[in-house]
């Protein structure tokens, strides 16, 4: 939790009255905020939360629709009984190619921009289509640093070699892609690896190397088989024994290790393990071989535990990596354990071939040449192939700029969502911004094992800082419907909605107790949407729309919109001016 603890201006004002607008903070992105706080409602609130109901979709009712199966007494009376209408949280709607499902990351950025973000994969589609991913130049330059490695080059232009006296080389002419093989589109793109295979081969890279992280819950849990099949006909493609060059996968294991974001680096370190010493408890001669012996061990997709593939393929120092996952949020914890120098968290030398020639007080060094695909952290000095194009502005920014306090909170699971997400692609705080992050359960595997998570505490402290500060803005994501939706266990995902909706019915009666309004929506679709047609389960997102309830009788909304109309919806609400750079429209038109 943080913040100044400012009196908020607006609670001076006299009901009706607009308070008086306070100076941008010199220096943030609220400095160039020509917003103003006008009068354009004459009942404008005092305070506005906007509740995030994470995954929480609009879909006809049937077995496979946990939402409509639960018993939701707060969430149906809310819908009975205020404005309310659907948002469309997929496709061009919120900056993705058409059919894309949206996700937690793109949902927050267009909810708190108020405009449509157009999103990295759309750019890096572009990119491929066109061709001009070959000439982006960290991606580029990795491919002529490891080309160079066995090309005409001087020899004390080259890296290093036998560094550990073992007889093997210590890298350098071998270029490693990792991240998750998946057609989801939420973490990475299939068409993205596709690319970088054949332009390492156009390149003349002598040895690509792909560790595939297997998906399972953006898509069907059990459809990496012929992800990797279809993975490894490229390789085929790519490779050329006569001119001495090969592509193919020399490892795999399930997305629950290796991309992990709430510090349980026991799972990172199973990863790290396979992708740098090769330790790994099973073995198969091709990827998609590794997935079908998972399959028989009852491990879907997610869960498949660390599997060395064919030949020797491990990450040297000298190495190059290219990490192709497009989001951020899952991939900082296994780059922290491959490239950040004297990284505690993992156990570098455990594993390795001969820890008695390790030094025991000076870890060894992490790999040096990490290119990642998107800024994976804001002050990390890795090269990074298509950098950010964060929104102009963004609802914090307004709140910020016009003399407001906001509150954001969640538990850790979607705690980057309220925050640097929702606040345009920034870490850092506004004035006045006071966050508090609940730490998300430890204690079970899979969150179908413990469905409440800690909405519970969550709402807890929501309630907690609303009343302690009163402020102008107020964001909470209910993580519950998202993560266990995730799982597929849909008595687990009922059971999580119905915890949600009793938290629901807290914040509500503190917010409009206080004289405010709630803004009740979701990012995108997801337990509403737990069975195929088949009758397996879906533990992906959904194409559905999502609700939107206002809690203020007597007003009239537009039918349908998309997730950028919330923040010019709140701004509305609040009485203040939409920015000319959010291009989203106010839901309410009379």
């Amino acid at each position: 939790m943080s913040g100044t603890g400012a009196d908020d201006e607006r609670a001076n004002a006299a009901p009706g009255e607009a308070p008086d607008a306070l100076p941008a903070t010199p220096g943030s992105l609220a400095a160039s905020l020509t917003a103003t706080v006008g009068v354009t409602r004459e009942d404008w609130a005092p305070g506005v939360a906007l509740i995030i109901l994470d995954g929480f979709g609009l879909a006809p009712d049937g077995p496979g629709n946990a939402v409509s199966l639960a018993r939701t007494p707060t969430f149906d009376g809310l819908w009975d009984r205020y404005p309310h209408a659907q948002l469309i949280a997929c496709g061009p709607a919120v900056g993705l190619p058409e059919g894309q499902m949206g996700n937690s990351e793109v949902g927050h950025l267009n909810l708190g921009a108020g405009a449509v973000v157009k999103q990295d994969l759309a750019r890096i589609d572009d990119a491929v289509a066109d061709g001009s991913i070959r000439e982006v130049e960290a991606i580029r330059d990795a491919l002529a640093r490891v080309a160079g490695a066995q090309g005409d080059v001087p020899d004390a232009q080259r890296p290093e070699r036998d560094k550990d006296g073992d007889g093997q080389p210590a890298g350098g002419d071998r270029l490693h892609l990792v991240g998750l093989v998946s057609d989801g589109g939420v973490h990475s793109s299939m068409e993205h690896l596709q690319a970088l295979i054949e332009a390492a081969a156009a390149a003349g890279v002598p040895d690509v190397v792909i560790h595939a992280f297997t998906d399972g819950r953006d898509t069907l849990p059990k459809a990496g088989a012929g992800f990797l099949e279809t993975v490894e006909g490229w390789c085929a493609a790519a490779s050329d024994p006569a001119a001495g060059r090969r592509a193919r996968v020399g490892s795999v294991i399930g997305r629950y290790f290796a991309m992990d974001r709430d510090s349980r680096w026991d799972r990172v370190q199973q990863a790290y393990d396979l992708l740098v010493h090769g330790q790994a408890p099973h073995r198969a001669a091709t990827a998609a071989q590794a997935v079908r012996d998972a399959y028989a061990r009852d491990e879907t997709d997610e869960f498949v535990t660390a599997t060395a593939v064919g030949d020797e393929a491990t990450i040297r120092p000298d190495d190059v990596v290219v990490v192709f996952n497009f989001r951020p949020d899952r991939v900082r914890e296994i780059t922290r354990a491959l490239a950040e120098p004297a990284f505690l968290e993992v156990d570098r030398q455990a594993a390795a071939p001969h820890p008695e020639l390790v030094d025991p007080v000076i870890p060894p060094v992490a790999v040096a040449n990490y290119v990642c695909m998107t800024q994976y952290k804001a002050d990390w000095p890795y090269p990074i192939a298509f950098p950010p194009r964060n929104p102009e502005v963004t609802l914090a920014d307004v709140i910020e700029a016009t003399g407001g306090t906001q509150i954001h909170v969640a538990e850790t699971e979607k705690y980057p969502h309220v925050t640097y997400f929702f606040n345009g692609g920034i870490e850092a705080e506004h004035r006045d911004e006071f966050r508090d992050v609940v730490p998300s359960p430890r204690d079970v595997a899979t969150y179908d094992l413990k469905p409440q998570m800690s909405a519970r505490d969550a709402a807890d402290a929501f309630v907690r800082l609303w009343r302690d500060h009163g402020p102008t803005f107020g964001i909470i994501n209910f993580a519950n419907p998202d993560m266990v939706g995730h799982t597929g266990v849909i008595p687990a995902a009922v059971e999580a909605i119905e915890v949600v909706d009793g938290c629901l019915a807290d914040v509500v009666r503190t917010v409009t107790e206080s004289g405010g309004v709630c803004v009740i929506t979701a990012d995108h679709g997801n337990a509403d949407h737990m069975l195929e047609p088949d009758g397996s389960p879906n533990t992906a997102h959904s194409l559905n729309p999502v609700p939107f309830v206002i809690t203020r009788e007597g007003l009239t909304l537009r039918g349908e919109g998309i997730l950028a109309d919330v923040a010019p919806t709140v701004l509305d609400l609040l009485g203040i001016e939409q920015p000319k750079a959010m291009t989203g429209q106010s839901m309410i038109s009379a």
